[in-house]
Parts: structure tokens; C-alpha cells; sequence
């Protein structure tokens, strides 16, 4: 057995780690200039927490490519494609986790009628209204995400990659972020005391609703169930049609699918080894994509078990 990456995907997968590198060094700096302008804004603190967020993905991800084509050991007989089964929960977790604690703040913040003021600074020997800081940071915050994640988007579709996709995913919640941040920070400086912090409210619920969306998907894969779609909890479109394959090729037996990061195992309950099996021969779509089967096992009707 070996976890060799398939050479069917070793180009997507090195572009998607130079991206994630890109990423790291791009956001920082947008988590840095946030930080140094945010001063008491709801919207500009919920925005960079969820910019210091946007950080995860891509770390967890840049591990796991490491450790996937790493071959069995004695300590991990099987492998390590399930560590990124691992990346992905924790990604899930940490954007449910902070969406939700976002929400409880702003809420809160709108409940109390804190009154926030942007007062001004002094920059360069000129006094200025800090919000023009904070939205020019809030622009600058747009920009990023925006290119990177439309750039990770069909990288994510063709490597079956959930971690890449929910970071895509996050990327468009932090230009959206941006985007309502902005409208805060304005409605602040119109004399609108909640516009901050409903800005903050409408920033968490996104996250959140991101969060739980992904924590199912990623849920369904740890506890060995039957392969997801990318973007939501429905199971993949692949998978029913493996699963028809099977059926049809070994009527009468109990095919189940499993998915270990971005591949699949089968195995069919009921029906007899064959022997050698060319899983790209078995596998229903595009022969380019031959490669998430990586697995075919049978266990035999009880009348033929030994």
C-alpha cells in the first residue's frame, strides 16, 4: 500500500501550495494593518478577527499535504490520508467556534446601546477622522481575498480538496467582511451607533452559518460516512454513481463508501473477490479522476467464509 500522490494531480496540488503560501504572506499583512487602525469598532474587530481566522486553512492545509504521501509505518499501518480529514474539522471548528462567539459580542453590543466613537489622529503633523484609516485598511482587505479565492475555487473542485474549498470559502466571507466593515465605519461617522455593530452581526452570522455548513461535511467524513459534495452536506454526485456501478456489477450485495481526504474506498458486502481489479475500469466518471478510488475490498457471503 502507498500514499503516493497520483500524478494526475501533483501540478493543481503544488499550485494550490504556492497559493496557500501566497496567502499566509498576504493576509498578515492585512491582519497587521488592520490591527494598527481598528481602535474601538465592533465591525473593524470582528473583520480582523475573522482575517486572523482565514490564516487557519491554509496552515492546516500546507501540514497535511505534507504528511499525505507519506507511506504506512508500523504506528500508522493505513496511512496518513485521513490527516486530512483531520484538517478539515479543524478548520470547521475554528470558523463555528469564533462565528459564534462574534455573534454573542454583537448582539450584546446592541443590547447594551454602547455608543462607539472613531475620534481623530494625528498623522503625519495633519489631524484626520479615523475612519478614513480604517476604511482605506477595509479596502485594502478586500483585494486579496478576492483573487485568491477565485483562484483556489477550481483547484478545490478538481483535487476534491474540502479544506481548500472551505478556505476559497472564507476568502469570500472576508471581501464580504470587508465590504460590510466598511459600511460600519461610515455609519459610525453618519452618527448611527448601531451601524458598527450590526455590521459585526451580519459579518458573524456568515461566518457561522460557513461554519456549521462545513462542521457537517466534515463530520460525515470522520465517522466513515458515505463520500460529501464540496460545498454542502449532500452526498457527492461520484458517489452515487460508484455506487450504481457497483450495485450493478455485483448485484444483491451492500456496497459501501467511505472518504479518507480527498479519496475513496469502497468496499462490497456479499459478493466474492475477483482478484486483481483495474479500479479505473470501475470508476464511473472521468477517467482524470480515476484516482480518488484508491481502494476495492469485498467480504464474502457468510456461506463462502471460512
Amino acid at each position: 500500500m502507498t500514499n503516493a500522490v497520483p500524478p494526475e494531480i501533483r501540478d493543481d496540488l503544488r499550485r494550490a501550495r504556492r497559493l496557500e503560501y501566497w496567502t499566509l504572506g498576504w493576509m498578515a499583512s492585512v491582519v497587521a494593518l488592520m490591527g494598527l487602525v481598528m481602535g474601538s469598532s465592533q465591525a473593524m474587530r470582528t473583520a480582523w478577527i475573522e482575517d486572523l481566522l482565514s490564516l487557519v486553512p491554509a496552515i492546516v492545509f500546507l501540514i497535511t499535504v505534507r504528511l499525505e504521501p507519506k507511506p504506512p509505518n508500523p504506528r500508522f499501518p493505513f496511512g496518513f490520508h485521513r490527516a486530512h480529514s483531520l484538517a478539515f474539522i479543524i478548520s470547521a471548528v475554528a470558523l463555528t467556534s469564533v462565528g459564534a462567539i462574534l455573534i454573542v459580542e454583537s448582539v450584546g453590543t446592541l443590547w447594551a446601546q454602547e455608543h462607539v466613537t472613531v475620534p481623530p489622529v494625528v498623522l503625519f503633523g495633519q489631524e484626520i477622522w479615523q475612519g478614513w484609516l480604517m476604511i482605506a485598511a477595509l479596502a485594502y482587505s478586500i483585494v486579496p481575498p478576492v483573487i485568491l479565492g477565485r483562484m483556489k475555487q477550481p483547484l478545490a473542485r478538481r483535487l476534491s480538496d474540502k479544506v481548500l474549498h472551505t478556505d476559497a470559502m472564507m476568502q469570500k466571507a472576508d471581501w464580504q467582511t470587508g465590504l460590510a466593515g466598511i459600511a460600519g465605519v461610515i455609519g459610525i461617522g453618519l452618527g448611527f451607533w448601531w451601524a458598527d455593530a450590526a455590521a459585526a452581526l451580519l459579518i458573524a452570522v456568515s461566518i457561522l452559518k460557513d461554519g456549521i455548513s462545513a462542521l457537517a461535511t466534515a463530520t460525515a467524513e470522520l465517522i466513515d460516512g458515505t463520500p460529501r459534495a464540496l460545498d454542502s452536506d449532500a452526498i457527492a454526485d461520484e458517489a452515487r454513481a460508484l455506487e450504481a456501478v457497483l450495485h450493478a456489477r455485483y448485484p444483491g450485495s451492500e456496497v459501501r463508501l467511505r472518504e479518507t481526504g480527498r479519496y475513496i474506498r469502497a468496499q462490497v458486502a456479499g459478493a466474492v473477490d475477483e482478484g486483481p481489479i483495474d479500479l479505473a475500469e470501475i470508476w464511473p466518471g472521468s477517467p482524470e479522476r480515476a484516482w480518488r478510488l484508491v481502494q476495492l475490498s469485498f467480504i464474502p457471503p457468510e456461506r463462502d467464509r471460512p
